[in-house]
Formats: structure tokens, sequence, C-alpha cells
């Protein structure tokens, strides 16, 4: 009886980590027996507002969640993954009013048109807008170190939403 028992637990035991492939704390979905390196091109600023350093910061900060997020090595061209697009919308807009006609709130909105291409599985590949916003006192001028900041906390979530929708596969 207790071989059978035995026999029983190991079949139950392989059964369960069948199901149990390579994990990704990150929540990363790559094959990476196929796919070895991205490619994160220049992200062009084109929005009809132009801030000075933008581009570059945005597609550093791509760059840099790629590499701490995966164990792909970037690349500058023949990536496996590539990454490309611009910087479609930088304004700022009022959002609520004083009673004397005057913001009491106002909103940054920064979007950004990606290009995503799979070469190991092209049916992965989309090009999609992404778009996200930081809200501050209309008393408050959006300059220097505040302006840093609030384009950081809007690049977080902008790059952690490319990810998530060219390699979480959520």
């Amino acid at each position: 009886m207790p071989k059978i028992f035995s026999i029983f637990l190991i079949a139950i035991a392989a059964f369960s980590l069948n199901g149990c492939g390579p994990y990704s704390f990150t929540g990363a979905d790559i094959n990476y027996s196929t796919t070895k390196t991205v490619q994160v091109n220049y992200f062009q600023n084109n929005a009809p507002i132009v801030e000075p350093g933008i581009a570059r910061d945005f597609t550093q900060k791509l760059q840099d969640l790629l590499l701490n997020q995966t164990s792909l090595d970037l690349v500058n061209n023949n990536g496996d993954l590539v990454y490309e697009g611009e910087i479609t919308q930088y304004y700022i807009a009022p959002i609520t009013a004083t009673s004397n006609s005057t913001a009491a709130q106002n909103r940054l909105t920064i979007s950004i048109n990606v290009r995503f291409y799979n070469t190991k599985e092209p049916l992965k590949d989309f090009e999609q807008p992404f778009s996200f916003y930081y809200d501050y006192p209309g008393t408050t001028q959006l300059t220097g170190s505040a302006l840093d900041a609030a384009v950081d906390i809007i690049f977080e979530r902008l790059t952690q939403d490319i990810f998530n929708k060219s390699l979480a596969n959520w």
C-alpha cells in the first residue's frame, strides 16, 4: 500500500509541476531561447510644442526599463525586438477653474506613438498610441525640478504600459 501511495504522490507532483514552465517575476512573456536582443530606436519629438530633452529622456527610460526587467541585450540594429515611434503630444491645459476664471488645476499630457516589431513572433507586432498625464496646482509653474519630476512620473507610466502591451501579454 505505501508503494501505491508513493507512486500516487509522485504522479500528482509531476502533473502539478508540468504547468510550471519558466516564470518571470517581471511578468515578461519572452522565449529566451530564440529572443536575445532588443533595439530601442530614438523617439523623435514631433509634438507641436517641443520640450527640449524629453525625446532623449524617454528613449533612455524605455531602454532602462527593458534592460532592468528582461535578460535581453540592447543592440543598435538587427534586434529581435524593435521599439520605435515618436512623441506626438506635449501640452498643458487647465482642468478646473476658480471663481476668478483662473486655472485651479492644470494637466500636463504627453502622448507617444509606438511601433513594436517582434522578429521572432510577427503576430505580436503592433502600432499604438500611449498617453498619460500629470495634474498640478494652477498656482505652480511647471519648470525646473518640478517639470522633471512630472515628466518622470509620466514616463514611468508610459514605459510600463508599453512593456505590458509588448511583453507582458496582458
